[in-house]
């Protein structure tokens, strides 16, 4: 699948090893004086290493890499005592990484091994400005009771990214949900977009007419439906050819994945009518 993975600059990068320290994962080791990526499973691609590297040698680029697996990064940094652990579980808090952290959270339980952490909310605009960065491509989740009244409708959006080029298919809040994948003009359409359509789905928003390099949209859906596991996908478009490339990208997508998945398709007037609503 692709997604988001760090990339080291050999020619720039001296050996110095400070990254390995901005690691929690254990992602990058020393090797023959060079700072090496040991394995795409281990790396998270939030780049908490960039920071420590002086040379800016260190870098995120989306390229074909193996799934981030938190368990093989416990097992890889448990041996290392104690603070590794913690640091890597403050890693994940600070990110807003939630079912990461609870993963590692209860494998931590149940192999009896014992931190002092206490997951602290982290969503605050104070926070999300301390981390650095462009908080619009953080990824996170809403808890439930963080869902609030705008006027006199609510919202019902989980969680954020919701551009198909930001998101990553491996943050939790996908797993195993219902995905509307809706064309950019349609939240502007329908009235009650959010209670009609969008409650009790993660979302993914594109344009098929103004966007670039959608061959990434095939993949990242193709990785929603194999490592994700969406349980149905939604394709909501607008009546205007163009918006129909958004429905090629899901077909393709579904048709390369090897887990079949129920594609439903939704056809929005200009005047946010309902004009077409079947199952592909």
């Amino acid at each position: 699948m692709k997604r988001k993975i760090i990339s080291i600059d050999e020619q720039k990068c001296t050996g110095c090893g400070l990254c390995t320290n901005g690691c929690p994962e254990g992602a990058i080791k020393i090797i023959n004086g060079k700072a090496r990526l040991v394995g795409d499973i281990l790396c998270d691609g939030l780049g908490a290493c960039i920071g420590h590297c002086p040379e800016n040698a260190i870098s995120i680029e989306e390229r074909e890499a193996e799934s981030y697996n938190e368990m093989k990064v416990l097992e890889n940094i448990i041996p290392q005592g104690k603070e590794v652990v913690e640091a890597h579980l403050q890693h994940l808090n600070e990110h807003n990484e939630k079912g990461y952290l609870k993963e590692a959270l209860d494998y931590l339980s149940r192999n009896n091994f014992k931190v002092n952490f206490k997951p602290e909310n982290t969503t605050t605009e104070k926070q999300d400005h301390h981390q650095g960065g462009c908080p619009g491509s953080r990824a996170f989740s809403f808890e439930k009771n963080e869902t609030f009244e705008t006027g006199e409708r609510q919202s019902h959006l989980t969680h954020w990214p919701v551009q198909l080029h930001l998101i990553s298919p491996a943050s939790p809040h996908y797993r195993g949900s219902d995905l509307l994948v809706a064309a950019d003009c349609t939240a502007f359409t329908v009235a009650d977009f959010h209670r009609d359509f969008l409650k009790g789905k993660t979302l993914a928003i594109a344009c098929p007419k103004l966007d670039d390099s959608q061959e990434v949209y095939i993949d990242k859906i193709t990785a929603l439906i194999d490592e994700a596991k969406v349980n149905t996908i939604t394709v909501m478009v607008m009546q205007v050819p163009c918006c129909g490339g958004l429905v090629q990208i899901v077909q393709q997508a579904a048709s390369k994945a090897k887990i079949k998945v129920p594609v439903k398709y939704l056809v929005i007037s200009i005047r946010g009518e309902v004009l077409t609503e079947e199952w592909l």
